[in-house]
């Protein structure tokens, strides 16, 4: 009998409950509960106890089987963290005119670079919570672990998706995963240790050198 450990890569489907209430899913049927849309509703590929879901969720799936299913209650301290009264903030209402915003209690908006929610507005006043929604909350997965990931390729993907947002063009050479877009090197630098760690294999990007170029045609 296999058991999930530290660092595998595994495909899992889940869905996650605060308040009896559907809040994410990988579930169509949940999916449609809540108005996502179908087309984006697909099984997640994470890396076990690396930080790629929410901890009560990471730690719980160390020692699991694949195909079980499974269900883990997860304290607000492992979940979406505690209330923090200093992330509620008041505004003068003007700020909010000034960009043609008519704010209202329960919006939603993006304010400071932030996701906030107006819970109050109160003469010339705006109240915002910049909480995550589900800070405070107990909340409930249940999961199913369909498969452990083994190909390199698949497991570079899962890192790209979490970490990039977008999937960059690579190769696999000689245990090292090789980029050609300059963009995320200082990001590489920074976490390459991890993410060996994570899949065994060294991250780099591939610079060209005009220099080198010019030789090599020389040559030619």
């Amino acid at each position: 009998m296999t058991l999930i450990k530290k660092n595998d890569f595994i495909e899992i489907d889940f869905t996650g409950y605060a308040n009896n209430q559907i809040f994410d899913t990988t579930n169509s049927k949940d999916a449609e509960k809540i108005g996502l849309e179908i087309k984006d509703i697909k099984p997640l590929t994470i890396s076990v106890g690396n930080q790629m879901v929410i901890k009560g969720l990471d730690e719980d799936l160390e020692k699991k089987e694949i195909g079980k299913e499974y269900s883990v209650d997860i304290s607000p301290e492992k979940a979406f963290g505690k209330r923090n009264p200093s992330m509620i903030k008041t505004y003068g209402i003007n700020n909010f005119k000034k960009q043609n915003l008519n704010p209202y209690t329960g919006m939603v908006l993006q304010l400071d670079n932030m996701i906030a929610k107006v819970i109050s507005v109160n003469g010339g006043r705006v109240t915002v919570d910049f909480n995550n929604p589900l800070a405070g909350k107990s909340i409930n997965y249940k999961y199913k672990i369909n498969k452990i990931i083994t190909e390199d390729k698949e497991k570079v993907n899962a890192i790209q998706d979490f970490f990039f947002r977008k999937r960059l063009e690579f190769i696999i050479k000689d245990k090292k995963v090789i980029f050609k877009d300059e963009e995320i090197k200082p990001f590489i630098e920074l976490i390459n240790p991890k993410l060996k760690d994570m899949t065994g294999l060294t991250f780099e990007i591939e610079i060209k050198s005009e220099n080198k170029e010019i030789k090599e045609k020389t040559i030619i």
